[in-house]
């Protein structure tokens, strides 16, 4: 099986999930956290799972599952123990041409979920297009250690020197070099350290005046 790599943005859009215990639990976290807005149904339903409901983060209809439950989702995760419904919640989605995850069973799937690090707005997928969870979890282990907090720094720090650039009329490919630049000279490494002078020297450097870590990121000033 190849799969086709994809980052979805369902900010807003319509997420159901069948299945209020740990695994369920689980998607919905992921689902929530990337802004979507979801429903759970199950009979059962964890006490997180009430909690965010109670706030009116999520949708709880604590009853059975219902074919008619997929009208107007954009995406359904099956998360049940239940072999039988988690084939007939793959079969419904599949009528509706919906995007449908079966939790462990790929073959019941038209996505599967790549186990993720997450650092701030990197994201590194680990797939093994469901042939080894196993070793996809001890990947995601050594990514973990490998990848820290400064990643995120250093993708906020881009970010804003982009924004900034792209204001002043720069077009994308013109500046392209300077991020290289940045890189190479081992910015990765000074914000690691924290060694802002250093960064600010190395942004007078590479971009000019206007370009200082303080007025990039205020808000990291004092971290």
């Amino acid at each position: 099986m190849k799969y086709y790599p994809v980052n979805l943005d369902i900010r807003g859009r319509n997420c159901l999930v069948v299945g209020g215990g740990a695994v369920g639990t689980r998607k919905v976290t992921t689902l929530v956290n990337c802004g979507a807005k979801v429903t759970v149904i199950s009979p059962v339903i964890s006490s997180k799972l009430a909690d965010l409901s109670a706030k009116g983060v999520i949708q709880i209809k604590q009853r059975e599952y219902c074919s008619s439950d997929v009208n107007g989702m954009f995406l359904i995760i099956g998360a049940t123990s239940d072999e039988k419904l988690n084939l007939r919640i793959s079969e419904d989605a599949e009528q509706k041409n919906l995007l449908c995850n079966i939790a462990d069973v790929p073959e019941a799937c038209n996505f599967i979920l790549p186990a993720i690090v997450t650092r701030g707005d990197l994201i590194i997928a680990i797939s093994t297009s469901g042939n080894s969870p196993a070793f996809a979890k001890k990947l995601k282990k050594n990514l973990e250690e490998q990848f820290g907090e400064e990643y995120a720094l250093l993708l906020n720090l881009m970010g804003a020197i982009r924004k900034k650039l792209l204001a002043q009329a720069h077009e994308p490919e013109e500046h392209k070099h300077l991020f290289e630049q940045l890189l190479d000279a081992g910015i990765l490494d000074m914000i690691r350290e924290n060694k802002k002078e250093d960064i600010n020297i190395l942004l007078l450097k590479t971009l000019g005046n206007g370009y200082m870590f303080e007025t990039l990121l205020p808000d990291k000033t004092n971290d």
